[in-house]
């Protein structure tokens, strides 16, 4: 199955705003995520569509949460003013504000027949259809030095400005991509290098190494402004030709299997005391 026809849906659905992810609350979009993957999987919603935001919030992976001097990697990203959770999809330390957008897309996994490697090359192309509109081309492949690197970094001129990752539920895949905005890429850089320094005890060998440099912002690299409000209305004219496009959030139903994937997220991470 090509990435075409797996765009190609008899309705997407789009979860814009939605009144359970506050900005402050990170935890809330990887739940709002997880129940939007189990209705799409079982086949109770038709593929989603997310975007969302969250406000100075450094999500580690669960290989972080067990770096030796953790908490006092997380003691120092506290002190810097960030809130810290752990999150349960793939990947690393990663960095959300208010210029780091967030894009979640949710499908069937068997009815597009989508392996992780098709779920990855998908965003990618979902990627590359809103920021054409920019004028904007970038290439693919893991970026050595950037922060959760992955071989579906994306980048400019090596210089890194987006990662994805995914997480599979009861037949829904999630394939979620953060991109940097605007803000500086090398000083969001900086904060996780030094986390990774306090956090390891100075053990290079235990986390990626981290070169500021390779990380940079869409407006630093394109020299145009882009707008978060501007992309959202651009995704869901790009989604327009391939289906019925609605705007919807959780119902009733929805809302209670949210409350139990929430649930989940927070005591994972206070037994981390995140």
């Amino acid at each position: 199955m090509n990435i075409q026809s797996i765009l190609t849906q008899t309705t997407w659905r789009v979860v814009l705003n939605s009144r359970f992810s506050p900005k402050h609350d990170a935890l809330s979009s990887f739940a709002l995520d997880d129940t939007l993957c189990e209705m799409v999987g079982t086949k109770r919603s038709p593929a989603c569509v997310r975007p969302w935001i969250h406000s100075n919030t450094i999500v580690l992976g669960i290989q972080d949460s067990r770096l030796p001097n953790i908490r006092e990697g997380i003691a120092y990203l506290k002190h810097e003013g960030w809130n810290v959770v752990v999150r349960n999809s793939g990947g690393l330390a990663v960095v959300l504000d208010e210029g780091i957008y967030n894009l979640s897309l949710i499908l069937h996994e068997k009815e597009n027949r989508l392996s992780i490697e098709l779920g990855f090359e998908t965003m990618v192309a979902l990627v590359n259809m809103l920021l054409s509109r920019y004028g904007i081309s970038f290439q693919s492949g893991e970026i050595v030095g950037s922060y959760c690197p992955g071989r579906y970094d994306l980048s400019i001129d090596g210089k890194k400005f987006a990662g994805i990752s995914q997480r599979r539920i009861r037949g829904g895949t999630a394939v979620q991509v953060y991109l940097c905005i605007n803000g500086s890429g090398s000083k969001r850089a900086q904060v996780v290098q030094k986390f990774y320094e306090l956090a390891s005890g100075g053990d290079a060998s235990l986390h990626p190494p981290i070169i500021p440099e390779t990380m940079a912002s869409l407006e630093e690299l394109s020299r145009k402004s882009i707008q978060i409000p501007d992309l959202n209305r651009l995704l869901i004219q790009q989604l327009q030709p391939f289906g019925n496009v609605i705007e919807q959030d959780l119902n009733e139903n929805e809302a209670k299997l949210f409350h139990i994937y929430y649930q989940r997220v927070v005591e994972r991470n206070q037994k981390l005391n995140c």
